[in-house]
């Protein structure tokens, strides 16, 4: 079953409580916070992301994934926790030894939320190996990440058929979520690679009928 996660990181602040509203309506599976710190990537978020998490907290039902592009990721777990996500991801590239990672895991197995990893399109998929027994979900990035409405990096198909591969000959029960450049062209090519939950902004948030842009982007 595809399902998709919607990103509210392109949404204006004086719209995201009605965007809430309206993609519950229209049938997202996940709310995506894309909360970066403006060091692991370019853009700054956290503030933003604070708030919009915040208000699907109080709004919502539809579970909430937590993205986190940060350096500190210990204490942004620790903060986000406090609202109950659905599950928090953060990146490989956010450790710079398998200690720390191994740490992060730690804290977050001891809470009630799922665990996620992401890979940047440079690292190669086969890092996260070691650490699939921990997770829920990996995270593929199929753009650079810090801004929305980038193209995807074809290139990046391969590692999710990679990944795909890997998990079906271990016999290991995991999500492959793909990031970045998800729309009515692209998603097809990652579903056929094995991925299994998709992450969209622009394309649904600015489709005049989000609730067509989702059934479009699952395959219905």
């Amino acid at each position: 079953m595809i399902e998709i996660a919607t990103s509210l990181l392109n949404v204006k602040e004086e719209e995201v409580i009605r965007k809430i509203y309206d993609l519950e309506v229209a049938g997202t599976d996940y709310f995506h916070i894309d909360v970066m710190d403006g060091k692991l990537v370019k853009r700054d978020t956290s503030e933003t992301m604070r708030k919009y998490a915040e208000y699907v907290k109080n709004v919502s039902n539809i579970p909430m994934e937590v993205h986190l592009m940060v350096e500190d990721v210990e204490n942004y777990i620790k903060s986000y926790l406090a609202l109950e996500p659905h599950m928090i991801i953060f990146h490989y590239e956010s450790a710079k030894t398998d200690a720390e990672r191994i740490k992060w895991l730690h804290i977050l197995q001891e809470s009630n939320c799922k665990i996620g990893m992401s890979i940047k399109p440079n690292t190669p998929v086969g890092k996260l190996y070691e650490f699939l027994p921990y997770l829920h979900r990996v995270l593929i990035m199929t753009v650079e990440p810090g801004e929305g409405g980038q193209e995807l990096i074809p290139e990046t198909i391969e590692k999710i058929q990679e990944l795909n591969k890997f998990t079906y000959e271990n016999g290991i029960d995991i999500d492959i979520e793909v990031d970045g450049g998800i729309n009515d062209k692209t998603a097809q090519k990652v579903i056929e690679a094995g991925a299994n939950i998709l992450v969209s902004g622009s394309y649904i948030i600015h489709h005049e009928n989000m609730k067509e842009a989702i059934k479009i982007l699952k395959r219905k």
